[in-house]
């Protein structure tokens, strides 16, 4: 009896095979490829993409306006819409532009711009359109939304004073001056004359720019017309189009290059269509 209470009580030890905890050691170890291996790996992703691409169905722009045209044949005031996807690099702004179509798609929105100038800067600026004009008070009106521009324009002079406080409330709009932009500028009534009848396009965050194009109705020649008109000013924004001598001599910076990977047509009933000759 007590031998078997002794058994009872006493506690039973298993014991592993060396190789086996050999082999549960291995299979826990999470191996990280080498550099060069991940690059392979990418290599063959971007082949595989890229043979994916071709492999899609494509069609000329005329074509594509041809099966809209029949799918929409009911809704001649239907819309056209554009779609432009650009692969946008890590710390390269989103791309963005203005530009005026040879016939507009749809009534321009209200342009309201608020102009950061003094003195006879100030002056010019009221004289040629701004809306808004005055120096670092108007800051705390545009923190607080009481000033909402779709335009924002600043002397050289006031920058340093507006940077600190509109930086990081403007910056992630795309609405803060910049000199690569062109909107920090001495030459405040030449910016606004130059924008005056024009329309701003922007990307998302993804990278991709939507945009109605034309109408239906539109005869087929205009509504080529502008979609050609608008891949211009996407492909200069996005440095895919190559500038005139004038501008290279005034450009000392390489402008970087962000690549359009694929153009649509589509309507409100239609497919979207992807564009083999842009």
């Amino acid at each position: 009896m007590e031998a078997g209470t002794q058994m009872g009580n006493s506690r039973l030890f298993s014991t592993s095979s060396p190789l086996l905890l050999i082999r549960r050691d291995k299979q826990s170890t999470i191996r990280i490829p080498s550099k060069k291996a991940a690059a392979a790996k990418a290599r063959r992703r971007a082949a595989k993409a890229a043979k994916a691409d071709e492999a899609a169905e494509k069609l000329t722009l005329a074509d594509a306006i041809s099966v809209l045209r029949a799918v929409e044949v009911a809704s001649p005031n239907s819309t056209y819409e554009l779609l432009i996807k650009t692969e946008i690099k890590n710390g390269v702004a989103v791309p963005k532009g203005r530009v005026n179509l040879p016939r507009e798609a749809k009534p321009k929105s209200q342009e309201t711009i608020l102009v950061f100038a003094e003195g006879r800067l100030a002056e010019e600026a009221k004289k040629a359109g701004a809306h808004i004009v005055g120096g670092p008070e108007l800051i705390e009106g545009v923190v607080n939304n009481k000033y909402r521009a779709t335009t924002i324009l600043c002397t050289p002079a006031l920058i340093r004073a507006i940077t600190p406080k509109l930086g990081r409330v403007l910056g992630p709009l795309g609405l803060m001056p910049s000199e690569r932009r062109g909107t920090v500028t001495e030459d405040i009534a030449g910016y606004i004359q130059r924008i005056q009848g024009t329309s701003e396009w922007r990307a998302d965050k993804s990278g991709n720019i939507r945009v109605p194009i034309a109408k239906m109705h539109f005869p087929v020649e205009d509504v080529i017309k502008n979609v050609r008109y608008f891949l211009s000013s996407v492909k200069r924004a996005t440095g895919n189009a190559k500038e005139d001598d004038t501008k290279k001599a005034k450009s000392t910076s390489t402008k970087p290059v962000t690549t359009i990977s694929k153009v649509m047509l589509s309507s409100c009933q239609g497919p979207g269509i992807r564009i083999s000759d842009i």
